[in-house]
């Protein structure tokens, strides 16, 4: 009984660790978006979306490799910093230029290092090169080379286990971005398609009044007029369907909460990892088949926004040590130093 007894107490302390942190993440989407408190159960309405959203993060964050040191150092001995880098000397300016990174610093003052996630845009091209198959080196051969640039580090914690949980609230924002844009659209359509009534009928009202008018007993423009009546009215009756499909306003926040558990309920449709493997040689020449010169196997990891296609990074989490980091001048002291 003393073991169950202990099993059943770390269950019940794991499953009131979890609620706190439902309660928690709720808590941080409705700070983000203040109206949905005013929707009838928010809370218990968001709880099973932000369960599932978080079980697929916490999965995620799970299987982000351990952090790398990111030093001039590991430029030498680390194939992910070196293939990350041009050159030694580009590693710590990247850390140093970081306002995030200098502010970390700066509030924790005794701290020595500091875990962080470095993000890069990941550009893959094909160009012509010198390449060696079994003992033939053939010229102008094409190859595939990959680079990096905009290197930036944005989220620093720490210790690695909070690097991790920031990553996920991190994630849980973007979401409600994703839920918020999908919001700002139902809205924007809803009102454009109110002035688009609108003005049909002030149109309609019009042709009917000259239909109505001396121009009927004419003749000509009769039947163009009421051909247009009569487009008019089915263009009215569209605009009633696609107004009464997106609701009324007075339901608008009950609609913007189910939005929002539409999207926390499906996360993986709106942000994802892949991983994309390459054999690189030291140039960050992608190695073909059969090609035999000295390389590392190296596996990215890429965040994707679907409904971005441009928004795509490789990241990593890496540490960086304080006795490697300089912080740049004030404008002042570049000032003294030009004099």
């Amino acid at each position: 009984m003393g073991l169950l007894s202990r099993w059943l107490t770390r269950r019940n302390a794991s499953e009131e660790s979890d609620d706190q942190q439902t309660k928690e993440i709720v808590e941080r989407i409705v700070g983000l978006c203040p109206s949905l408190r005013l929707a009838r159960n928010y809370a218990s309405r968001l709880r099973p979306a932000v369960q599932h959203t978080t079980a697929y993060l916490l999965r995620l964050a799970d299987e982000v490799p351990p952090t790398r040191e990111a030093n001039a150092a590991a430029w030498a001995t680390d194939p992910y910093i070196h293939a990350f880098f041009a050159t030694p000397d580009d590693v710590c300016p990247v850390f140093n230029r970081s306002h995030e990174l200098n502010t970390f610093f700066s509030d924790h003052p005794a701290a020595d290092q500091v875990f962080a996630v470095l993000g890069m845009a990941m550009d893959e091209r094909r160009i012509f090169g010198v390449g060696q198959h079994g003992e033939t080196t053939q010229t102008d051969l094409a190859q595939t080379t990959i680079n990096f640039s905009d290197h930036q580090v944005r989220v620093c914690e720490e210790s690695e286990a909070a690097l991790r949980r920031q990553i996920v609230l991190r994630i849980v924002d973007q979401l409600v971005l994703e839920a918020l844009g999908k919001i700002e659209a139902d809205t924007s359509r809803q009102d454009e398609l109110q002035r688009e009534r609108a003005l049909l009928k002030t149109r309609l009202t019009i042709l009917e009044r000259q239909g109505a008018g001396v121009r009927s007993l004419l003749g000509s423009d009769a039947t163009s007029n009421y051909a247009e009546v009569a487009k008019l009215q089915a263009q009215i009756e569209e605009n009633d369907q696609a107004l009464a499909q997106l609701g009324l306003k007075t339901e608008a926040l009950e609609r913007h909460l189910d939005v929002m558990c539409g999207v926390l309920g499906a996360p993986d449709a709106h942000f994802y990892v892949r991983k994309s493997v390459y054999r690189l040689d030291r140039m960050n020449v992608v190695l073909e088949e059969g090609e035999t010169r000295p390389a590392h196997e190296i596996e990215f990891r890429l965040a994707r926004l679907p409904e971005s296609p441009n928004a795509i990074r490789v990241f990593s989490t890496v540490r960086f040590r304080r006795a490697d980091f300089t912080p740049p001048l004030s404008g002042l002291a570049q000032a003294h130093r030009l004099i």
